[in-house]
């Protein structure tokens, strides 16, 4: 009887081992297949996350590793049970999934390194500011992007449908992911009621995107008048401590809110603005941050409700202000970049008061408080319409600069007007260097 039993869990032993080592050669057969067949179908290389608009196109395993990548940046493992996982996000088989996830981690990391990573987060009547603004990202940056479109469910398709209207040759430059707007379940209310419906999305980006390293988060209003790369490269300028880079609010502090107004701590003189923000998400999670609430140091996940609930009733400008609070207790985690990376109206409004623009020009435009949508500030607006109404694919100089130069010129009764030789300044070396790689492409 001993022999029978020890013969029968030989013959287990050995049936799973021989079941192991089938899926293994089947997930990477089909691993393989699927690389070969999306080459022989054209299908361009979009590793990382993907669309779901891509996801549908792309047929068999293509599709299915697309919603790996999904899984995986949207981290299961995370989202439950803190977060409430959308009902779309995994419907992968876990077993097959795991395999290919452990087969392409490497690959994907290696290729994610060459592109700039851009979150954006839209809510309400934000989708066409916000696509100007990823078509700003587009026409200038000769490196490849990753955009992360956080939007309410509504808002989905027509980005799908818009960023696949594009020329193909466009599409080619960047891949791009929808996500929903999604707060910690137990409190979302109080997340979503803060300042505006999403803005507080940005706080929890790092905690979402647990496999990102890095991210560069801009407000739907930004305009990039030179490459997304040239601001990703400040990364490398980061020393040991620094996690996030953003621009001061204000250059001048006679005009400054937060020295003036605020009723809560802030960072260093004027403190910052978080319309763009540049984010070592791989540090900001595994730091320890000091604050005023207890004698011991927390994680980023740990101190944003204790904040909220200690100064929700002094804060005005919402997330901005909780970053503010966090960056005044730990300064030695910010890299601060100048004006030009954030210029906004506050730089021209009483008369020019950033220098480094002064210098250098406008790196990147921040039209805040509707300025491209009124005629408040004129100058703003013509450079959002300029590149709104560009025809992809026409000559730059004669479609887009030109244009603008002669909207420029009835601005010159303000302010802003009389510096908008800033705006193009740097603008007119992007273009010139993108058709000079268009020439020699040809």
């Amino acid at each position: 009887m001993r022999c029978y039993l020890h013969a029968f869990l030989l013959c287990v032993l050995l049936s799973l081992l021989s079941l192991l080592y089938v899926f293994s050669q089947l997930a990477s057969t089909l691993e393989d297949a699927d690389g070969w067949a999306a080459g022989q179908h054209g299908v361009p290389d979009r590793s990382g996350h993907e669309s779901g608009r891509l996801l549908r196109k792309m047929p068999g395993l293509a599709g299915l590793r697309d919603r790996e990548d999904r899984c995986k940046s949207l981290s299961v493992s995370y989202w439950n049970p803190y977060w409430r996982l959308p009902a779309d996000v995994c419907g992968v088989n876990c077993l097959l999934e795991s395999s290919l996830s452990r087969r392409s981690g490497s690959s994907v990391k290696n290729h994610s390194d060459e592109r700039s990573h851009l979150a954006v987060v839209a809510c309400g009547p934000r989708l066409e500011e916000t696509l100007t603004m990823l078509k700003s990202a587009v026409l200038f940056s000769k490196k490849p992007l990753h955009f992360y479109i956080f939007a309410e469910e509504e808002l989905h398709n027509n980005f799908r449908d818009a960023l696949a209207s594009w020329p193909r040759t466009v599409q080619a430059k960047f891949n791009f992911t929808v996500y929903p707007i999604t707060f910690p379940e137990d409190n979302a209310k109080e997340w979503k009621k803060l300042f505006k419906p999403c803005a507080s999305q940005r706080l929890f980006l790092p905690l979402i995107l647990k496999e990102v390293d890095s991210l560069l988060y801009v407000d739907t209003d930004i305009l990039f008048l030179q490459p997304v790369e040239d601001i990703w490269a400040l990364l490398s300028q980061f020393n040991s401590s620094q996690l996030a880079a953003m621009a001061p609010e204000h250059e001048e502090p006679r005009i400054g809110w937060y020295n003036r107004f605020a009723r809560h701590p802030y960072y260093g003189k004027t403190g910052i603005n978080s319309g763009v923000m540049l984010m070592n998400m791989t540090r900001l999670r595994e730091k320890f941050f000091k604050n005023d609430m207890t004698a011991a140091s927390l994680q980023w996940e740990e101190i944003l409700m204790p904040l909220l609930q200690k100064y929700k009733l002094n804060i005005t400008w919402g997330d901005q202000d909780l970053l503010n609070i966090i960056f005044h207790q730990n300064p030695e985690s910010l890299y601060v970049f100048p004006c030009q990376w954030n210029y906004r109206p506050d730089h021209c409004i009483y008369g020019s008061n950033c220098k480094q623009a002064e210098e250098e020009g406008v790196f990147i435009l921040h039209g805040n408080r509707g300025v491209y949508h009124d005629d408040k500030q004129p100058a703003f607006r013509a450079v959002y319409e300029a590149i709104q109404k560009y025809p992809f694919g026409e000559n730059m100089e004669a479609s887009l600069l030109q244009p603008l130069e002669a909207s420029l010129q009835t601005t010159t009764h303000t302010y802003c007007g009389r510096a908008s030789h800033l705006f193009t300044k740097r603008l007119k070396q992007s273009i010139m260097s993108v058709q000079q790689d268009a020439t020699k492409r040809r």
